[in-house]
């Protein structure tokens, strides 16, 4: 009778549990190929998603911008320029006038010094840093935001000089060892020497001093426009009638665009986001008042209205402040011809398939997420089945105990 080899059947028990043991990584090794590959599926569509927004964005920048200059210029033209002739436009030259008319103020005797006063000007240490008047730092793009902004400010803000420094600001006034002011130097020195001594109190805005806007600028914008978030409706739409924020609708020269503060920052985000902060234009007080939910830091209406902040309103005529800001052709992007308005329909058509295609994209993304998390239940299943099936597999069986030489000795 033919026995059966110990070590044959040792031999192929160990084959087939090698098997076995081989099949169960093989599938392993399987199932972490597919949640890598549906790992990056993910990482692709959200990198997809990522871009299209960003083109979103930049396309909706566009239609806003548009759509704000030409809804500012219809209203405009409807609420101020109605029964008016547009030689009435203010000028740069026409502000200088002004403040030099207010010719009791610091603002009035600091042009006169600069203007008609050169040679003693250089001499004195407060001109070197005074970077000007708020009235002459910033121009808007049409006649009715000029005196709605200048009034929103009020006459005195109008007339604060700005400076540079702190060392600036402490030159403009001297004081004595009692801190009476020493009428024979700085500002107060130069007013008896004209004729026009200089008394009251004057407002003096320090720039590196104030407290920056902190945030992103537009892309691609020239004049470093504040990239601030826009009031929406629950349905993602602006509230309507809502042009903007009055401090990206301020005209920055060259000249004082390139100016920074030691610690980087230009007049927009320091000086007009301090004097505008996020005060939103409307075209009506109706749209204004029903965005009131919107509105946290005050707005104004090209019709007039005018809400200083939260819950605070001014109310009755308007009236027009002395000084106001004057008026630049560079800062007005309204598109008046039939191409930029053909342009502005392609862009909406773009829009429209951009919202498409963003939300095609998410579909994917989460279908590629669902797959992902079945994916991964049935790895970590299959971990938990295999590694008590390689366990046992490794475990030795009874014909896998290596015979005794007594048991050699009786076969």
């Amino acid at each position: 009778m033919n026995q059966i080899d110990p070590c044959m059947v040792l031999g192929s028990e160990m084959q087939q549990e090698g098997l076995r043991v081989g099949a169960i990584i093989s599938h392993s090794k399987a199932l972490q190929d597919d949640l890598q590959k549906l790992g990056l599926k993910i990482k692709h569509h959200e990198d997809n998603i990522k871009s299209l927004k960003t083109q979103k964005n930049s396309v909706d920048g566009y239609i806003r911008d548009t759509r704000v200059a030409l809804g500012r210029y219809q209203s405009s033209i409807a609420a101020e320029y109605k029964n008016r002739s547009l030689s009435c436009i203010q000028t740069e030259q026409q502000t200088v006038e002004q403040i030099l008319q207010q010719d009791q103020t610091a603002a009035g005797l600091f042009f006169q010094l600069k203007l008609r006063h050169e040679a003693q000007a250089s001499n004195l240490p407060f001109t070197k840093d005074v970077l000007g008047v708020v009235a002459l730092l910033g121009k808007v793009n049409d006649d009715n935001l000029s005196r709605l902004l200048s009034e929103y400010l009020g006459l005195e803000t109008m007339l604060a000089i700005v400076c540079k420094t702190y060392e600036g600001v402490k030159s403009l006034e001297i004081y004595g060892k009692e801190g009476m002011i020493d009428k024979t130097a700085g500002l107060h020195g130069f007013g008896p020497t004209i004729g026009r001594p200089l008394n009251g109190r004057f407002t003096v805005i320090c720039l590196e001093q104030l407290r920056p806007y902190v945030g992103g600028f537009l892309d691609g914008d020239s004049q470093r426009k504040l990239d601030i978030l826009k009031p929406k409706l629950p349905g993602g739409e602006y509230p309507p009638g809502f042009l903007g924020y009055a401090v990206n609708m301020i005209y920055v020269d060259n000249v004082n665009l390139s100016f920074l503060t030691a610690s980087g920052h230009g007049l927009r985000e320091t000086l007009f986001y301090n004097l505008f902060s996020r005060l939103q234009v409307y075209r009506t007080k109706a749209e204004m008042q029903l965005a009131l939910p919107f509105i946290s830091d005050g707005a104004i209406s090209l019709d007039g209205g005018i809400m200083k902040g939260t819950g605070v309103f001014l109310l009755g005529d308007r009236k027009d402040v002395e000084v106001r800001f004057p008026i630049c052709s560079e800062a007005s992007n309204i598109p008046t011809d039939l191409n930029t308005e053909e342009q502005l329909k392609k862009m909406e058509w773009r829009q429209e398939r951009l919202v498409e295609d963003i939300h095609r994209e998410e579909e994917l993304l989460n279908n590629a997420k669902l797959m992902f998390n079945s994916k991964k239940q049935e790895f970590m299943k299959f971990l938990g089945e295999g590694s008590r099936q390689v366990t046992q597999a490794l475990e030795p069986s009874p014909t896998q105990v290596k015979p005794t030489h007594f048991e050699m000795n009786w076969r």
